[in-house]
């Protein structure tokens, strides 16, 4: 891939020797140089003879802050080294920055992977080179800095000007048409109103594009479909393919008679999945292949006549249905074409992200084939028993007792009074029985509460069940059974051919085999044909004749037998009665074994059934043996104490059974809105916010036209109070341009940079508002910035609705680094405290400035040039997402200043305020030079102490490198070892992963934050896009 070819430059060992570990960035203070407050992406550590003198935090933050700002304050940095003796602490020269051989210097970690990608080489320096700020030659780092800034202005103004003429263009063709075109030529396009359905009734026919076929060539046809694809040729010439359910045909709209240019422009900018009104003439194909191959409907194609729009798309879709019609093979095919790299037109869509987008999953070809089988099987279903004389009944779903046992039952509240949901309605068809109605079947719910997370299970699903009852043996229910079952098969193939054929394009499979003399294999005799083909269970020993099987033996002896007799359809009889429920009839032979049996397909079961007691005694009996209540079910029981012929019966999964004919490998394919045990997830609870009157979900203009109400957006600041973590603090920089919601003032904040918008941390509003906010941000993202989105440092709630909503790629490599600042460690450490006690005896002491209480002006100018004093003193290139701007949003920041006696400010803590969720960032923790001892130590343990006592449980030093590449969602197989490999060459090479000591102590416990991406859009670019983001100037 192309990730692995530029990330393959870099491994282990590739530097030029270095003269010790300790090369590398300078802080000011000599100590261990961690990375700032907030957002870090890649943190490294040395070792440093000052490190007990010179604290992790206060380098944390400032070795990824620069820049001399001090009237605009922020700080998120993201990479950082451990740095070398401060000039203010040692009389040695501090090591050169970079190495100028072509080898990598450890001096700056994105240097060093830019110079081994390649990525950005320097170029020669110029005598006539431009001043910067200061009146001074600006250095070749300012210069490409400069230059890059100039070339995104450049490209904004571009691409905003770009939009403009589009705007113009619209409105031009618009008045143009209006002004020239006949009433005639403007009936032929437009948007339908949405109630203009109840006016004349003109019965005009509507036909099928099914019914299509060369014999209707010249033919004028009106039909409704959806805009499955369309491509623009010319300006007088655009390609259809227009979608009816399961068929799909190609047409032409081109300038020609009363089809004018005007409608040409409309049509061509309409969007995918819009529902039109389509007028045409069918005619003869005229590709040079003589037929469509992009289209169900191969041997003709309509030209259209006439467009309208009846439902519009406006919403941003996450995937449209011609993407989703691709399929593994077609992927794997085009990457493997010779002169494609990584297949990067076509990308099949995730599982998880269509069933999370089931209504536009659910348009599909394959998925409107599965569920047309669906249909059928149980129409299938009915017919045949009705053919056999059964009637239909309809049991109800609340019930007083459990059917099967209490452990997988579904309890709800009746009014005021304990309900269950029925797990079967095995219980009312036995009660049917004892009422004479002689056979009985019923289609309809079935709730099981077991927490199964696997491919085949569902905690509601759809029953086929059947009750009857029994004259001379049970197997007269398992032949009325097989015969129903074949009468399925049957008809399926024979009536649904065209969907299976449909279906098999995205579910490969080969038709089901079955013998016209169903085996019916005992149970045991089962087991020992798995024992004799070699099978064992997981610790190696031969399976119990008496015990029933787990699915993977279920499966193998699907293959044994598949192999032996030739069918994937068949019977086993004879069950232990350990395997089965309480109502199930002894065998008369064995009472360890039942009169039960199981029918499978492809080796799953299908059907569990078998005869049932119908003794009242002996109910009771088996009831008393199983410790299950009869009281729960005196009803049930009554109905045999009043007497109950013999009967059996079976039940049938729908969804199970519909899988594995299809072989669909996951039976929420099955399931048209499948319900599992992580369905109905708990919606986010909405807390108390810091400011009320800037909520997205109620916002000041709600129930009005904010433009109209003249109301402005809730502002940036607040919105970070009420919903942001430490990464959104870097979105008060000049550099981040916001993007808000029109409707809710949501926020999301980007840079534009190389063609890319850097998108840095979660979206600013409720996380039940990221799905609507994160479409609306992405559309205008790519339709109107013509930017490519790449979204960093993201939490798992915003991680997820990317992966599952857009089908985005996702890792994490980072983590944000938190404490609990009630419970902290280090207060009862000793190495700490005797530093803070060092600090205490050389004088230091700390004055706190709270809330809503900023520092006098005096006391900001001397923190203002203590830290231009630390910044004079730090050494190397820095790599962040804000610069030091302590007095940035006052509002929400809290200081502590810590000074000697004779007023010098030692070190600096300021605490910025964030969502109730994540509490607060320790924004800045500066150790100043000539600080004592203790100095930050003791500053940073006091200010967690005091948010601690104001009942704050969560503060955040911002992100780390994390140890180990974690791979999220759809990423996988040979995708995860590239970038995992890649990830830990860069970690060692650049030691990334070293924690401070000083938060260790603290208590400190990663939170992992996420890279997500779109698919294929991680590419070099992609890389150089995000190095060049986190190194420039905020």
């Amino acid at each position: 891939m192309s990730l692995k070819r530029a990330l393959e430059k870099l491994k282990p060992g590739s530097r030029s020797p270095a003269t010790s570990d300790d090369e590398g960035l300078t802080s000011p203070n000599g100590g261990a140089s961690p990375r700032a407050s907030t957002s870090n992406l890649f943190t490294t550590h040395r070792a440093s003879s000052d490190l007990q003198r010179h604290s992790d935090i206060a380098n944390s933050t400032a070795s990824l802050d620069h820049g001399p700002a001090p009237s605009s304050p922020r700080t998120s940095g993201i990479f950082t080294r451990r740095t070398g003796e401060s000039p203010s602490r040692s009389k040695t020269n501090p090591t050169p920055a970079h190495n100028r051989t072509g080898s990598i210097s450890t001096s700056n970690p994105i240097q060093a992977f830019k110079e081994k990608l390649r990525i950005g080489e320097p170029s020669a320096p110029e005598s006539n080179a431009p001043l910067n700020r200061d009146g001074e030659p600006m250095s070749r780092n300012q210069q490409r800095k400069h230059e890059k800034q100039a070339h995104q202005e450049e490209k904004k103004k571009e691409t905003m000007e770009k939009e403009k003429e589009v705007e113009r263009r619209k409105k031009e063709l618009e008045a143009q048409a209006e002004r020239e075109l006949t009433p005639q030529q403007k009936a032929k396009y437009g948007n339908v109103p949405p109630n203009s359905y109840a006016g004349e009734w003109r019965m005009e026919p509507r036909m099928n594009i099914m019914d299509f076929s060369a014999r209707d060539v010249g033919k004028e046809v009106v039909f409704r479909a959806r805009i499955h694809h369309l491509r623009k040729m010319s300006s007088k010439f655009v390609f259809f393919v227009f979608r009816q359910q399961l068929a799909t045909i190609q047409g032409v709209l081109a300038e020609h008679a009363d089809i004018s240019q005007y409608m040409v422009y409309w049509a061509e900018h309409l969007e995918a999945e819009s529902v039109v009104l389509v007028k045409g003439i069918l005619q003869e194909v005229k590709a040079k292949q003589g037929e469509v191959t992009g289209a169900t409907i191969h041997d003709v194609e309509i030209a259209v006549h006439s467009l309208h729009v009846e439902a519009a798309v406006v919403e941003h879709l996450p995937f449209n249905v011609y993407e989703a019609e691709v399929t593994q093979t077609e992927v794997e095919e085009e990457a493997a074409q010779a002169g494609n790299k990584d297949g990067h037109t076509r990308v099949r869509i995730a599982d998880r992200t269509r069933l999370n987008n089931r209504v536009i999953d659910l348009r599909s070809t394959a998925s409107q084939g599965i569920f047309r089988i669906q249909s059928g099987i149980c129409s299938f279903f009915r017919s045949h028993l009705e053919s056999e004389g059964f009637i239909e009944i309809h049991s109800p779903k609340l019930q007083g007792g459990a059917t099967e046992s209490g452990a997988s039952v579904f309890k709800v509240e009746y009014f005021g009074r304990g309900a269950f949901l029925a797990q079967s309605p095995q219980l009312a068809k036995q009660m049917c029985m004892s009422a004479d109605f002689g056979k009985v079947y019923e289609v309809g719910a079935v709730f099981r509460a077991e927490n199964s997370n696997t491919y085949r299970h569902l905690t509601e699903y759809t029953g086929l069940d059947l009750e009857m009852q029994i004259d001379e043996h049970y197997h007269e229910v398992l032949r009325t059974l097989d015969r129903t079952f074949k009468a399925i098969f049957q008809g399926i193939y024979a009536r649904y051919r065209p969907e299976i054929e449909v279906v098999k394009r995205q579910f490969p499979h080969e038709d089901l085999v079955w013998l016209d003399q169903t085996p019916i294999i005992p149970f045991a005799e089962g087991i020992r044909m798995l024992n004799e083909s070699g099978w064992r269970d997981d610790d190696g020993n031969p399976l119990d004749e008496n015990e029933d099987m787990g699915t993977r033996d279920e499966v193998q002896l699907g293959r044994v037998i598949k192999q032996k007799l030739g069918t994937d359809y068949y019977v086993l009889d004879k069950f232990p009665a350990n395997a089965r429920p309480f109502y199930a009839m002894p065998d008369p032979n064995n009472p360890e074994l039942t009169n039960s049996f199981d029918i499978f397909l492809r080796g799953q079961e299908i059907l569990s059934g078998g005869q049932r007691i119908h003794d009242a005694d002996m109910l009771l009996d088996k009831m008393n043996q199983l410790k299950i209540d009869p009281q729960t079910m005196e009803e049930y029981i009554q109905c045999f104490q009043w007497g109950a012929p013999p009967h059996g019966g079976g039940g049938i999964g729908l969804e199970r059974i519909l899988m594995l004919l299809l072989n669909l490998g996951n039976i929420r394919h099955a399931s048209m809105f499948p319900r599992d045990p992580k369905s109905l997830p708990a919606k986010p609870i909405i807390k108390q916010l810091r400011h009320p009157e800037s909520s997205t979900m109620h916002p000041p203009w709600e129930g009005q036209d904010r433009a109209m109400a003249g109301l402005d957006f809730q502002p940036i600041e607040k919105l970070i109070a009420n919903y942001g973590d430490a990464t959104n603090t870097s979105w008060l920089e000049p550099r981040t341009e916001i993007w808000r919601d029109e409707f809710t003032g949501a926020a999301v904040g980007f840079v534009p940079t190389d063609g890319f918008a850097i998108t840095v941390g979660d979206p600013l509003c409720h996380a039940s508002q990221y799905l609507k906010t994160m479409t609306g941000y992405l559309k205008y993202i790519k339709k109107e910035r013509s930017l490519k989105p790449l979204w960093l440092l993201v939490g798992s709630e915003a991680e997820d609705v990317l992966a599952t909503k857009f089908n985005w790629r996702t890792f994490s490599v980072v983590a944000e680094q938190r404490v609990d600042p009630a419970h902290n460690p280090a207060l009862n450490d000793s190495d700490v405290q005797r530093k803070i006690r060092h600090a205490e005896k050389e004088g230091v002491k700390i004055v706190d400035y709270m809330l809503g209480a900023p520092p006098p002006d005096d006391m900001k100018k001397k923190v203002d040039a203590r830290v231009e004093d630390w910044l004079a003193n730090r050494k190397g290139r820095q790599v962040h997402l804000t610069n030091i701007r302590p007095w940035q949003d006052q509002e929400h920041r809290q200081y502590h200043v810590a000074s000697t006696p004779d007023g010098t400010v030692v070190a600096f803590v300021a605490m910025a305020q964030l969502s109730p969720d994540h509490g607060w960032q320790v924004k800045f923790s500066l150790d100043f030079p000539n600080a004592p001892s203790g100095s930050i130590e003791y500053i940073v343990t006091h200010a967690l102490k005091i948010v601690g006592q104001a009942g704050a449980t969560n503060v955040t030093f911002g992100g780390g490198a994390s140890s180990k590449f974690t791979p999220g969602h759809n990423v996988n197989g040979t995708k995860v070892k590239v970038l995992s490999k890649a990830y830990h060459a860069i970690a060692n090479e650049l030691k990334l992963t070293n924690k401070t000591e000083f938060r260790e102590k603290l208590g400190a416990f990663d939170d992992p934050s996420y890279i997500c991406y779109p698919p294929h859009g991680l590419g070099p670019m992609a890389i150089k896009a995000i190095l060049n983001f986190f190194e420039a100037d905020g």
